[in-house]
């Protein structure tokens, strides 16, 4: 069987799929990865959205008799690969392709953890309690323990002492290790052609290879194909760094209260101890909390985002002012957005007192288990060495490659080290030891080259690298219109938000709501939505519903959703319920992210201009995404409305413009009415 039995204009899906249409891109994708996998190469591919990448690089894959790992970005595309692609290769091109999906430990049920926590179940709510029968009878009945197979609440508090957690893992010396379900999906992945992951379980896997030698999650493989790698950045970062945060200090103390559950002669001491290690830890985080909002450059949050190289050791802007954090597990800085600032000796000096009694509480909790015989009480102790290494390791500055920053996030406090430059890591991680990988998604060219993204993920222009971009299949110069108005004020200007939304007032009119209205902060979000009230469609609102049942509600009537970036990629509303996309600023990164901030401080001290090499490239590549939303198909058409006058007036709109689909550009609401009734 060849790509062309499969995927040729004569080949098995043409004859066997109604409706089926060739496309030229998908089968020259195909080719370049075929290319990839048997000659050993790299290959960066950016593929438009309809190009159908995924059935593209499926079928070099099962063909090439090789061990392989396609590792995607969102659990959407990972479902869409699992349930339908796979399954039609299978029944309408006869191609049966030996896979296996891999997920992370979170996702599955631990049975030794199950059994315990049966003894004495605790739960957060009676809606909690209420939905553990079901667990159990699933529990019982499931081949695979992944959560995904019963429908509970995302934020089921109980799943935490259920599932098959690494850090209490007892590996081949628990009882049940030969039935556990962790077992049993790596030996399935063991035995397949192709494994199915996602990038932050390929990246915990990579870590654990080239950290401790022996330690791996995946089965070993001959090739690597990534899709949506825009992400892989990003991903990379969290992972070859170090993360200590308040959940962890949390989940330690009561971790190891449960673990002597059943030695009377332990009990008292390690509640004295891991008391201790509570308190320590939630004054030591809520000092962390409350530094972060005094930082002297706070006041720059919520300002339009703009760029300026800083000095070497100064911090990057930072955010208001947050009200007294309230522990671990209460509100805190989530509800007022996510937040990073830079860890610097003004933040931490006060906090040694703080820091130095977490210090010791950890300490103490590992001298109780030091000595300990089983297997269960050892591995507390070893957290709580880690745990304190890792602390001492994240407060300490004085590495100049790595960027030491404070992250408020969810109901949680991280203090985080992260590689500034990503790169470097990559290049001695992975691609010193895989000889073929391929890189594709539908947003990596930014003003239609490569460089960004290469850059990005260390490919530099010394390594023998393929590359290719294909458009897809859709006319954007029919079915589709950028609208940037003109007129509206800056958008740092005071009146921008009510000048925003009189632009939105008037563009739902002309598609009859059925809009995305992306913002680019949850504040400008709720601004948005406040303003327009009293529009007469269906309102729906990031946060107050999970994000499926919001599209579904989305796509039932015509309706205008408000929401943030979250919403940006791995959505999919093909056909007329989504006709307009609304996005109110151009997506630059924030200027308090330290993150940006540091490897712009390395871009400036190479003498390059970190703003228009860094900061506008990964923004244009953001603005690419949300414009993805809108057309899906063929049939669809519709408006793309940018409401930020940069776009046209400043010239790095340019960039933007050149790497966006190649949409007719109308400068008033008036223009996009008429184009809108003769489209």
């Amino acid at each position: 069987m060849t790509l062309e039995d499969v995927l040729g204009p004569a080949g098995a899906l043409a004859r066997g799929l109604p409706g089926y249409e060739h496309r030229h891109d998908q089968l020259e994708l195909a080719r370049a990865v075929e290319r990839a996998l048997g000659e050993r190469r790299y290959l960066v591919a950016e593929a438009g959205t309809g190009t159908g990448k995924t059935l593209a690089y499926l079928v070099p894959a099962a063909l090439s008799g090789r061990k392989v790992i396609i590792s995607t970005a969102t659990k959407t595309l990972q479902e869409q690969i699992w349930q339908r692609d796979l399954p039609l290769l299978a029944e309408r091109a006869g191609l049966e392709v030996e896979a296996a999906y891999l997920k992370g430990r979170a996702n599955y049920y631990c049975l030794e953890r199950g059994a315990k926590f049966a003894e004495r179940p605790t739960f957060e709510s009676r809606g909690e309690a209420a939905l553990w029968p079901r667990i159990q009878e699933w529990a019982r009945a499931t081949l695979t323990g992944d959560r995904s197979e019963i429908d509970l609440p995302d934020q089921y508090g109980a799943w935490r002492e259920l599932s098959a957690s690494g850090e209490t893992c007892l590996g081949k010396e628990c009882q049940r290790h030969d039935e556990c379900f962790v077992t049993l999906a790596r030996a399935r992945a063991a035995q397949a052609d192709v494994v199915l992951v996602n990038h932050h379980l390929f990246f915990a896997d990579l870590v654990l290879r080239t950290s401790r030698a022996g330690v791996e999650v995946l089965p070993p493989y001959d090739a690597v194909i990534f899709d949506e790698a825009h992400a892989l950045s990003e991903v990379a970062t969290d992972y070859f760094g170090l993360s200590v945060s308040s959940y962890r200090v949390d989940d330690l103390a009561r971790d190891a209260v449960r673990a002597v559950a059943d030695r009377p002669d332990l009990m008292r001491l390690v509640k004295d101890r891991t008391g201790e290690l509570e308190k320590a830890g939630e004054r030591f985080f809520a000092g962390v909390a409350a530094r972060m909002g005094s930082s002297p450059s706070s006041k720059m949050r919520g300002r339009a985002p703009s760029y300026s190289p800083l000095a070497p050791g100064q911090p990057p802007p930072a955010a208001p002012a947050l009200a007294p954090w309230r522990g671990a597990r209460g509100a805190g800085p989530a509800a007022r957005g996510d937040l990073k600032v830079a860890l610097s000796d003004d933040l931490l000096g006060p906090l040694e007192p703080d820091q130095a009694r977490l210090d010791g509480a950890l300490e103490d909790v590992r001298e109780v288990f030091a000595d300990a015989e089983a297997t269960a009480l050892a591995a507390i102790g070893r957290r709580a060495a880690e745990l304190r290494v890792e602390l001492r390791a994240v407060t300490t500055l004085a590495e100049p490659s790595r960027v030491h920053f404070a992250e408020a996030r969810g109901r949680g406090v991280f203090l985080r080290a992260v590689p500034v430059d990503v790169a470097e890591e990559l290049v001695e991680r992975l691609y010193r030891r895989v000889d073929t990988a391929v890189f594709t998604s539908a947003t990596l060219a930014a003003g239609g080259r490569l460089d960004y993204f290469r850059r990005e993920v260390g490919l530099a222009p010394e390594f023998d690298v393929d590359e290719a971009i294909f458009p897809g299949p859709f006319d954007y110069a029919r079915q589709a219109a950028l609208v940037v108005p003109d007129g509206l004020p800056e958008p740092a200007s005071p009146a921008f938000t009510a000048a925003a939304a009189a632009a939105v007032r008037e563009l739902v009119a002309v598609t009859g709501g059925r809009a995305f209205v992306l913002s680019t902060s949850m504040r400008g979000m709720n601004a948005l939505r406040e303003a327009l009230a009293d529009l007469p469609y269906q309102l729906l609102l990031q946060g107050e519903r999970p994000k499926a049942k919001l599209l579904d509600a989305f796509r039932e009537e015509p309706s205008v959703l408000f929401a943030t970036q979250s919403f940006w990629e791995g959505v999919d509303v093909p056909g007329e319920a989504l006709s307009l996309v609304v996005i109110d600023k151009l997506p630059f990164a924030p200027p308090t992210d330290p993150v940006l901030a540091a490897r712009g401080q390395a871009l400036a001290a190479e003498g390059r201009d970190a703003f228009s090499e860094l900061s506008v490239p990964a923004a244009a590549l953001a603005l690419k995404q949300g414009f993805g939303r809108l057309i899906r198909t063929r049939r669809d058409r519709g408006l793309v409305a940018v409401l930020d006058r940069r776009l046209t007036t400043k010239g790095y709109g340019r960039a933007f413009l050149a790497t966006l689909p190649p949409a007719p550009l109308l400068r008033s609401v008036e223009a996009a009415r008429r184009w809108w009734a003769g489209a």
